[in-house]
């Protein structure tokens, strides 16, 4: 555009308007160059000086374009600021320029752009324009007026919403952080409190016994390793007649209050069994001794009695899964007696299997934690017999471990788990009782 001089507003702000339709500027920048061009000539027109306006496109690194827009107002004591102005520019001596990139998008609400003279810049008017100039500076004073309260207030809201995306930004990080800490901790309580419960549970289970002639080992494995108390309990203990007495119990529910029942089962059949009370009635006593106190208790119960020295082994049952019975020979056998369980209709053995322990013989007594992992006990059934057989010569503190983690390669029904194992072995082969909690 070739510079042209002006010597009013109204035609200083119709040139800025027809450049800014010429070059397609967004209506929101040409309304800020406007006013910005109106306030830095503003006190120069005022005292009857001239400015001069041109505008050129030039190339900018990075291959935009730039708009420069160039007021000048004659040389001026000191170079004018600009920082307070809709769209601050860079002052020099004689004036303001202002670079506007080019290739913004439009403003679908921009009006089309006007027709614009030869030199690209209206002429300064005639007298008609002279005539009505103080209506128009009027009237564009309003609308500058109206216009700049805008866009401050769209500056203001501007800076504020800044200001609230970065308090946001902070709080959500805060948040965050503070949600990641949480996790961290109760993970850590969730840990402590496991290790507490398990620590007492194992404090609760009884001590491995030395028995001549017998060897023992269990292993329990909780359903859930955050909450590893359950009703999945067992208890054994020499008789004063030689005999050892074994209790197996799976008590309904997980957590403390199935720990609860299950101790108070196995402490019931331990004070009936050194009583001297016959085996084939103490699933009867016990329900007749606890049910009053705790109606809601249910408990599945397994009870063995064998002697070291003859292999005697009885059996008593009350709705708990069989024993499996595994020969030296590696035939094997699920040990069948009928009965109803603790808080169960009905509840008692109906009868008492008599079996013989040979040299070399495996007896594993479990709980259906161990062959239900499936969702299918007779499949379970059948994998316990393989798994028993595969590490029935291994040493018996290793057997109840091995066995589980064979059968819990694929769970589909958690539930906690208890496996005890007890072997004669033969006569050559010293004894040892040993104990995996």
């Amino acid at each position: 555009m070739t510079p042209h001089t002006f010597h009013d507003l109204p035609a200083l702000r119709r040139a800025v308007r027809r450049i800014c339709a010429a070059h397609r500027l967004p209506s929101r920048t040409g309304g800020r160059l406007v006013l910005s061009v109106a306030r830095a000539a503003g006190a120069v027109l005022r005292a009857g000086g001239p400015v001069r306006l041109e505008a050129a496109e030039q190339s900018a690194p990075g291959g935009t374009t730039l708009l420069a827009v160039t007021l000048r107002a004659g040389r001026t004591p000191a170079p004018l600021s600009t920082a307070h102005f809709p769209l601050p520019g860079r002052a020099t001596p004689d004036g303001v320029t202002w670079h506007l990139p080019l290739g913004e998008p439009q403003d679908p609400s921009a009006p089309a752009p006007l027709p614009a003279t030869r030199t690209g810049v209206p002429s300064q008017g005639g007298p008609c324009e002279a005539a009505t100039a103080e209506a128009y500076e009027a009237e564009i004073a309003a609308l500058e007026g109206d216009l700049g309260a805008a866009l401050s207030r769209v500056d203001t809201l501007t800076t504020e919403l800044h200001r609230l995306k970065d308090e946001l930004a902070e709080t959500n990080s805060g948040v965050l952080a503070l949600y990641v800490q949480l996790e961290e901790r109760d993970e850590q309580l969730r840990r402590a409190h496991g290790q507490i419960l398990r620590e007492l549970e194992d404090a609760l289970r009884p001590s491995p016994i030395t028995v001549s002639g017998l060897e023992f080992a269990v292993h329990y494995e909780p359903a859930d390793t955050d909450a590893p108390t359950g009703g999945d309990f067992y208890d054994w203990l020499h008789l004063p007649d030689g005999t050892v007495h074994i209790t197996i119990v799976d008590a309904l529910g997980h957590g403390v209050r199935s720990t609860r029942s299950a101790l108070n089962v196995t402490h019931a059949v331990r004070t009936l069994a050194l009583e001297g009370h016959p085996l084939e009635s103490i699933v009867a006593r016990t329900h007749d001794i606890l049910v009053p106190f705790d109606p809601e208790i249910m408990a599945t119960v397994l009870l063995a009695r064998i002697h070291p020295g003859t292999g005697e082994l009885r059996l008593a049952n009350g709705s708990h899964p069989p024993a499996l019975l595994l020969r030296a020979d590696g035939t094997s056998d699920y040990l069948e007696t009928r009965g109803r369980g603790i808080g169960f209709p009905l509840p008692g053995s109906e009868s008492v299997l008599e079996e013989t322990l040979h040299e070399g013989d495996l007896l594993v007594l479990y709980t259906d934690g161990l062959t239900e992992s499936r969702r299918d006990p007779i499949e379970g059934e059948a994998r316990l017999v393989k798994s028993a057989r595969t590490h029935a010569q291994r040493p018996v503190d290793e057997i109840p471990g091995a066995v589980a983690e064979d059968m819990h390669t694929v769970i589909l029904h958690s539930d906690d788990t208890l496996a005890l194992a007890v072997r004669r072995p033969p006569r050559d082969a010293p004894a040892k009782a040993k104990a995996d909690g």
